[in-house]
Order: structure tokens, then sequence, then C-alpha cells
């Protein structure tokens, strides 16, 4: 894992996210469930009903890899793809119309 990680957290409708940009693999695949834990864990640490991974896509502006706060990935969450969706668009990843990739499909 390379330190220190950038992150954003991000609300929608109640529920809050920490999105990382992570088309440069920061967190190892092995790593990224325990890492979910880890950062997600409320007053131990950041805190957050999720973590989106905002990863490089061939077929989509940008896919991402989404983890529920207990390390269990997760094919989508609609309140956290508005949240991606804004992230990428204002960090110049996607534009304001955008397709991206999730576990269940092309969004």
């Amino acid at each position: 894992m390379r330190f220190p990680i950038r992150f954003s957290k991000l609300s929608g409708t109640g529920n809050d996210f920490i999105v990382i940009d992570h088309r440069r693999a920061l967190i190892a695949p092995e790593e990224q469930a325990s890492f979910a834990r880890a950062v997600c864990r409320r007053n131990f640490s950041i805190g957050a009903d999720g973590l989106i991974l905002i990863e490089s896509s061939e077929e989509a502006d940008f896919a991402w890899r989404f983890f529920n706060a207990d390390g269990s990935a997760a094919e989508m969450c609609g309140n956290g793809a508005r949240c991606a969706a804004r992230f990428a668009h204002a960090n110049g990843i996607a534009p304001a119309r955008m397709r991206f990739a999730t576990a269940a499909g092309i969004v």
C-alpha cells in the first residue's frame, strides 16, 4: 500500500462514503477488504457506510469497486453510485453525462 492515500468523503441521501481515485492501484486487491473495514470503522477511523475505489475502464468513463463497511464487496449501491459519479465529474475523470462499469454491468 502506498501512503499517503488521498480521499474524499461524500454523502448521498444519508449514506456517507470514502472515495479514492484508485486509477494508479494504491491498494493491493488482497488488502482492499481489510482496508475498507479499517477506514469505514466509525469512532476509530474516518468512518463511513462504504468505500468506493474509482478505477480506469476500457469500456466506460471509469470503473468502481464498492465495499460495504464490513469489507464485503457489493455489485451496486445507488447512493454510492451518485457519489462516485459526482467525484468522477468534479475531478475531471468523467463528463457530466457518463457511463461507469460496476460488477453489475455498465451504469
